[in-house]
């Protein structure tokens, strides 16, 4: 039977060696992964390398790369596990995959750049344990929610369960903004408050109950609306928006916002047994405004405080949000950006409805001149009225 070293030898004779110069050259273009143990990797690594340690190599790759002619670069210690990796993946029909000779101590040697990687703690390991047995998410993925920042539109209806979830995901900051207070008629779908919050700011009782699920979450309050003087700072200040809204002019308002400050926005809405959600990606995709140009008359857009609502529904679509939100944070999937999905209650059925940016958008259709902010409660809410998820 063949030594370590001897089938490391014949691997070698059949695979494609680089060196970490040449490597270092590939930096913009290949997929780096480390081939190494959890415990090494956490020590350093090259860059944006992917840790995908040498046992699961094999199960794991598929999710990670799905190109089987992606340009991969392997890497170990000494590059003896990334010899016989290479070789793996390319028995399992990689064309373009090298290991790099000497590993990471000749890089290390030859005076290359190092990075140590964002490492979780040992409590933090055991509350995202099922995160990170996710390849596509892991240690990298986990850190990078643990950095991000989400703004969430309302703690109403879609709001609590979107806060649920991205707050047990272990997203880091969750800014949320309400002006309003708990009332006794929220509870039957505004599941971040209870009983003993009637009459508290949204905002501080999600405060609460968030740091119940989750103390690694600093929560930012606003207690405020959103307006023309706030919006284009609070959007910019986070790298996803989760639209919870109830109103139409919060809705085109925040459109606007997100245009002139690039950031993408989850949108969700609900009526009676229905739900929408949908994600606007700026300059990318369509925006709010391709779909409706103008914001409709009052008598024409009733409030769920007029029309009614199921309770669930606003959960599901909400949480439907929270998933959208985690795939753009994360780099993963296929966002529903283009796509209207819509929920049918009754029914119990999704339709995906494709729609596409519209070149003669007032909006979106000038990338260069994102549209003027301007209050719209005077188009589409009735003097006087105030309106509540």
């Amino acid at each position: 039977m063949p030594s370590f070293k001897e089938l490391v030898a014949a691997a070698r004779e059949r695979i494609r060696e680089v060196s970490p110069e040449e490597a270092e050259a590939a930096l913009d273009r290949a997929v780096f992964i480390d081939v190494r143990e959890s415990n090494e990797y956490e020590l350093g690594a090259i860059g944006n390398a992917a840790n995908i340690p040498r046992g699961v190599l094999e199960s794991t790759i598929p999710g990670r790369v799905p190109d089987p002619g992606t340009e991969i670069i392997l890497y170990c210690a000494v590059g003896e596990r990334s010899a016989l990796a290479a070789e793996s993946l390319e028995g399992l029909g990689y064309t373009n995959v090298s290991s790099m000779a000497g590993g990471v101590e000749r890089w290390k040697r030859e005076g290359r750049s190092w990075d140590t990687p964002l490492t979780l703690r040992s409590d933090q390991r055991s509350r995202y344990s099922r995160h990170l047995l996710l390849p596509e998410v892991g240690e990298a993925g986990q850190s990078r929610l643990l950095d991000s920042r989400v703004l969430l539109v309302g703690a109403g209806g879609l709001g609590s369960p979107a806060a649920l979830y991205l707050a047990a995901a272990g997203v880091g900051t969750l800014g949320i903004i309400d002006h309003d207070v708990v009332d006794v008629s929220n509870l039957q779908r505004q599941v971040l408050h209870g009983v003993d919050r009637i009459g508290s700011p949204k905002v501080e009782s999600a405060r609460q109950t968030i740091a119940n699920i989750n103390p690694d979450v600093n929560v930012v309050a606003y207690k405020e609306r959103l307006t023309v003087d706030n919006v284009v700072d609070l959007v910019t200040d986070h790298d996803v928006i989760v639209d919870g809204a109830d109103n139409f002019p919060t809705r085109y308002l925040l459109n606007d916002a997100s245009l002139h400050a690039r950031r993408p926005v989850v949108h969700g809405s609900v009526f009676r047994f229905e739900g929408q959600a949908t994600v606007f990606k700026p300059y990318e995709g369509p925006c709010y405004r391709c779909l409706a140009a103008v914001p409709p008359p009052a008598e024409l857009a009733p409030s769920c405080a007029e029309a009614g609502v199921l309770g669930v529904v606003p959960g599901i679509i909400g949480s439907i949000q929270a998933l959208e939100t985690t795939k753009l944070l994360l780099g993963i999937g296929e966002p529903l950006v283009g796509t209207l999905l819509a929920f049918d209650a009754l029914d119990g059925e999704f339709q995906r409805l494709t729609f596409r940016r519209n070149p003669a958008c007032p909006a979106c259709a000038d990338e260069s001149t994102p549209p003027r902010l301007v209050e719209y409660d005077e188009f589409c809410t009735p003097a006087g009225s105030v309106e509540r998820d």
